[in-house]
């Protein structure tokens, strides 16, 4: 019979401490049985220390450490090493990785490490084909299946305004969405963006397309 007592108060204890307290709000801290290393001594920015024999809490770089901003080796010479600014190094050229100017604005055209090939117009039709066509259409003309399932509102690319966009607020958009589009960084890296920023130019060109952007030589196999 006292083991019995004993269970009861046991499992009375457990209720109240499991759910007795819930929703009540305390000034007093939690007992912390297990801290987990929540609460540890640190060093803060610039302090002392005495356990290093300089006295400082902040450490010298390693060797090799690469600071912001860093150069890299453009060629060398009998003269020494020539270096230039490594614009990849922390996204710092805001024109490769966002679209825009040191002004702000948007620039035109496409970033100087880029090299706009046949091959990297195929790469943004593939991209393409995967994230836009559904809404955009295969044509760029806003008629993607979405438009069956009441998306009304996807522009052509076709129109004035698009065409005469800037291509890096192209980028902009497929990097960080705009209205009910959204944004696609997740999915696509920079030079991928650039890549379907180059296919819709293609599309436009080509819905655009006169017979003299054909080069004499394939123009006999139009219809």
């Amino acid at each position: 019979m006292r083991f019995a007592y004993y269970t009861l108060a046991f499992v009375v204890v457990l209720l109240l401490s499991v759910m007795g307290l819930r929703g009540l709000r305390s000034s007093r801290p939690p007992i912390e049985v297990f801290p987990d290393m929540d609460r540890q001594a640190k060093y803060k920015p610039q302090a002392g220390s005495k356990f290093f024999a300089d006295g400082r809490a902040d450490r010298p770089l390693p060797p090799g450490t690469v600071p912001f901003g860093r150069d890299v080796v453009a060629k060398r010479d009998k003269d020494g090493k020539t270096y230039f600014a490594d614009p990849a190094f922390l996204r710092a050229d805001d024109f490769h990785y966002e679209g825009k100017l040191a002004d702000g604005s948007f620039g035109r055209g496409f970033p100087t490490q880029i090299e706009v090939t046949r091959e990297f117009i195929e790469r943004g039709q593939g991209r393409y084909q995967i994230y836009c066509a559904p809404c955009h259409g295969t044509l760029g003309d806003g008629n993607g299946i979405t438009k069956s399932y009441g998306m009304l509102t996807t522009p052509t690319f076709h129109d004035d305004r698009l065409r005469a966009m800037a291509e890096g607020e192209i980028y902009g958009t497929i990097a960080h969405g705009k209205n009910t589009m959204l944004a696609y960084a997740d999915k696509l890296s920079p030079d991928d963006r650039w890549a379907v920023v180059a296919y819709v130019r293609a599309l436009q060109r080509a819905a655009h397309g006169t017979i003299n952007d054909v080069p004499p030589e394939l123009r006999g196999g139009l219809k």
